[in-house]
């Protein structure tokens, strides 16, 4: 069974993204329909898959990620505006029943992303 996760790390402090919120979106042509929102756990992780079953289907999708948030509350405010606050991540899943992990990896300054398994 195909399904959708996350993961988030921090490599500016070397830990696990906690608390982070992450907005879904599915993509339908021109329409950004929102689907849901989870919440990264002490590991970085979301407690269930993001979408799975027959909600998880082929298509375009959206993960928000508001980074902002999680690095005003570790400290790390820098320069205003700040650099990243709100990560949009679009991607396409075109078989449905594989696992599409899409990690992201964030610092102040930058970020990474790719599809994992």
């Amino acid at each position: 069974m195909g399904c959708l996760t996350t993961h988030v790390l921090d490599t500016s402090q070397g830990r696990p993204g906690q608390g982070i919120r992450i907005e879904v979106y599915r993509l339908e042509g021109e329409r950004r329909r929102r689907i849901g929102e989870v919440v990264t756990n002490d590991h970085g992780r979301c407690d269930a898959p993001i979408l799975e079953g027959e909600a998880f289907t082929e298509g375009e999708y959206e993960l928000v990620f508001h980074a902002g948030e999680y690095l005003d509350r570790q400290g790390l405010t820098g320069e205003s505006p700040r650099f990243l606050d709100m990560i949009p991540l679009r991607f396409g899943v075109a078989d449905a029943s594989q696992h599409y992990h899409v990690p992201l990896l964030v610092s102040p300054y930058g970020y990474s992303t790719y599809r994992g398994s």
